[in-house]
């Protein structure tokens, strides 16, 4: 009876668990905003937190799909941010906060959400909650088409 209690919570503990999907290279806001300022590109931003159930929907459902995975990895510098953790960042201007408060200033109360910034931390466009290959692979379009659309003014 025990063992399968035991199992039970295996189970129930690693479906809640949601980190930011396998196989991507997603890095600390702090590290991935220094890299985005380095190399001119747009961030990617997945606020999330642990035991998020629409989280590992979203990772499971649209991040696992090869498309969506090779336009995210080669247009945008990828950051996750757990938004009720502690751990401390240090953002480009000197200032330590946490992951948390972090998530306060970006107004994610709630999880996922997914938010596409400028190097410096302007917000361009933010999707709340589950998302599907189709919601991620047009909101990438519609980011690229503004970018092409900056670009040729």
């Amino acid at each position: 009876m025990t063992k399968i209690f035991g199992f039970m919570f295996c189970l129930v503990a690693s479906a809640a668990i949601a980190d930011p999907p396998d196989d991507y290279s997603f890095l600390p806001f702090d590290k991935a905003m220094a890299q985005a300022n380095a190399e001119t590109k747009i961030m990617f931003v997945y606020f999330g937190r642990y035991g998020c159930g629409y989280c590992d929907k979203t990772n499971k459902e649209a991040f696992s799909d090869p498309g969506v995975k090779e336009q995210y990895s080669k247009h945008y510098v990828l950051a996750y941010v757990d938004a009720e953790s502690g751990n401390r960042l240090r953002l480009p201007s000197g200032e330590r906060i946490t992951e948390r408060e972090l998530g306060t200033r970006y107004n994610a109360f709630v999880t996922p959400i997914f938010t596409f910034m400028s190097p410096g931390g302007k917000v361009i466009t933010r999707m709340v909650g589950v998302q599907r290959i189709e919601d991620l692979v047009d909101a990438h379009n519609k980011v690229q088409q503004a970018i092409k659309k900056a670009d040729s003014s």
